[in-house]
């Protein structure tokens, strides 16, 4: 089909938006990258761009030997890994019987859902809920406040909702029972929305923050961002170096191990994404072939 001179207009226009768009998110992380492999020198005459200078390591020897940050991964993994489960599992067992109709009590069940998402009770009768429970100090305090999003129960329902009820009825004429149903039918099915929403609540989870900083006191429990915000703020670690290893110490600045701590800390999200973009894809042709 011959496009018009204005649709080709169009598409260049949006090619151009596009790839403006997505310049603007690679380049800060290249330029970061390259920070994070150029010596002291060339951190110190601020001549780095988009490419390392005078390519170097000292800025991860210096991270992974004189700060906390296999510990620190670890507890990310362990959040990340033990949340999302959760999240995923209790979401399913909500956005499943609220998708039938014939579940009683569904819309008073659904407007206590969505009623959550415009009224909160707010972060000090959170926290005092949590220090009455005893989960302070705990990752409980990370995990069971958002155990269930509502947006994604919203968009889980929702495509719960789509599939063919033919499937449901054909199942249990040959004596289906409602967890078989559900394990070996409907969750096969939804393999491209529950890689989306796993992927929400994992980059959540890895980037938690500010509770981990109100409800973890333990030092031995803290995660990547706080470490890397720890860098940031303050020159702990320089002084560190400074005391114990004055030779590292001397080829390194505080900019290259702070772009160290940013890259170690993005760099799972990155790996893990490519293998759920393919669940994407997915979702995207099955629903055409519907549509």
């Amino acid at each position: 089909m011959k496009h018009t001179r204005g649709e080709k207009l169009f598409y260049i226009i949006n090619y151009i938006f596009l790839l403006l768009i997505g310049l603007s998110c690679v380049l800060p992380l290249i330029h970061i990258l390259a920070l994070s492999f150029s010596d002291k020198h060339a951190l110190m005459s601020g001549t780095i761009s988009f490419w390392p200078v005078n390519f170097s390591l000292g800025g991860y020897r210096a991270l992974f030997k004189e700060s906390p940050i296999f510990q620190d991964f670890t507890n990310s993994v362990i959040i990340t890994v033990v949340g999302t489960s959760l999240n995923m599992v209790f979401t399913i067992l909500a956005a499943y019987p609220l998708s039938k109709r014939y579940f009683i009590g569904r819309s008073v069940y659904s407007f206590a859902i969505i009623f959550t998402m415009i009224f909160t009770a707010g972060l000090i009768p959170n926290y005092l809920l949590l220090k009455s429970l005893g989960l302070i100090n705990s990752y409980g305090a990370l995990w069971l406040p958002g155990l269930i999003a509502v947006y994604n129960l919203l968009v889980l329902r929702s495509f719960f909702e789509g599939l063919p009820e033919e499937l449901e009825e054909a199942s249990r004429i040959d004596g289906c029972s409602e967890w078989r149903l559900i394990i070996q039918i409907v969750l096969p099915l939804s393999l491209p929305v529950l890689a989306a929403l796993s992927l929400f609540y994992g980059v959540t989870h890895w980037n938690a923050f500010m509770n981990v900083l109100i409800y973890i006191n333990d030092s031995n429990k803290l995660n990547l961002a706080v470490l890397v915000q720890q860098m940031i703020q303050n020159q702990t670690l320089m002084q560190e170096l400074t005391s114990t290893q004055p030779d590292l110490a001397a080829a390194i600045t505080p900019e290259g191990v702070k772009a160290a701590g940013v890259i170690v800390m993005t760099l799972p999200m990155l790996i893990v994404y490519p293998f759920l973009q393919r669940f994407f894809v997915k979702g995207v042709m099955i629903g055409a072939v519907k549509g």
